[in-house]
């Protein structure tokens, strides 16, 4: 039996890499720029998703190669941890409606703005609940990557 995933498998990650570099070259002009909340929701699924992507490989890929297992896992947390600074970004900016900043206490109030609004609180404290399974605190606060510079 094949350690590695067949040849034959579609492999649709470069497209998602083209389409946000694609998405990045037509949508963000040069100059200052205030993100706007939809694009900040946007990219926290997109990481929430590649958070997924790499929990799945980190789980088979270590029993295997623990080396391997070991860098994968430690980029799964550092894809967290860029998840919620993009969930903190999106509190951070403005509402549409009224330009009004939301109090940083009501996403754990449960129902920070309402639908739609509300998603992204949602999506964050699902993948909260399986990073807090998946993870120690330690890994989640460490500032040592692991890598070494030669």
């Amino acid at each position: 039996m094949s350690r590695t995933a067949s040849p034959t498998a579609q492999d649709f990650v470069p497209f998602a890499t083209a389409a946000l570099d694609f998405h990045r070259a037509l949508n963000i002009p040069g100059g200052p720029l205030v993100t706007t909340r939809a694009e900040l929701d946007a990219l926290h699924a997109h990481l929430v998703a590649l958070y997924g992507l790499l929990d799945a490989h980190t789980g088979r890929t270590g029993q295997l190669v623990a080396v391997e297992g070991d860098q994968l896992r430690t980029a799964r947390t550092r894809i967290w941890q860029a998840a919620e600074h993009l969930h903190a970004a999106y509190h951070a900016a403005p509402r549409p409606d009224s330009s009004e900043i939301p109090a940083p206490e009501a996403c754990q109030a449960g129902l920070p703005e309402g639908a739609p609004g509300l998603t992204i609180c949602q999506r964050h404290q699902r993948t909260a609940h399986l990073v807090r399974r998946r993870t120690t605190p330690a890994d989640l606060h460490a500032p040592f990557t692991g890598l070494v510079r030669r």
